[in-house]
């Protein structure tokens, strides 16, 4: 499967492309949640080189929004395998794997459900992925919930 333009939305709604500088540029910053790594930038964008002082472009930040989004993409498929899966259902894990990273959904209980087509019992799930180093931000708290309704649209 491929993410639709409701996956793209949904990555950039809650990612933002954050610290815009005057001259249009984006700055990288650090994570929300821990104060430090894994430093973002652009479109919620983290991992090698990306690190205090770096400074993209706006077209910059969207490849690389469209290269994480295809290669998240990606991997959620291998993770679902050929569980039948909506679109809906399939863009909402992207996200969810996009903003947690792939590992978390890959051992997730939400992910065991919806492999085993209890699609209420995944939808479940995603609240209780709300915290970040042990705190509840409410930040995460509406993605998971914008997450949750996509998902439970079938």
């Amino acid at each position: 499967m491929t993410p639709s333009q409701n996956c793209i939305a949904l990555v950039q709604q809650f990612e933002g492309c954050a610290r815009k500088q005057p001259d249009g540029s984006f700055a990288a910053y650090p994570d929300p949640g821990t104060g430090g790594a894994p430093w973002t930038i652009g479109w919620g964008s983290t991992g090698p080189g990306i690190n205090p002082g770096l400074v993209w472009t706006q077209a910059q930040c969207d490849a690389r929004l469209e290269q994480d989004v295809t290669s998240f993409a990606a991997q959620v498929s291998t993770a679902i395998g050929d569980a039948p899966t909506s679109q809906n259902q399939f863009d909402a894990m992207v996200d969810f794997a996009y903003n947690l990273g792939i590992a978390n959904l890959e051992g997730s209980t939400l992910l065991r459900l919806h492999k085993a087509g209890n699609y209420a019992g995944a939808a479940a799930q995603f609240p209780l992925w709300d915290r970040a180093a042990g705190k509840v931000l409410p930040g995460l708290q509406k993605r998971r919930a914008a997450e949750q309704a996509l998902y439970a649209r079938g």
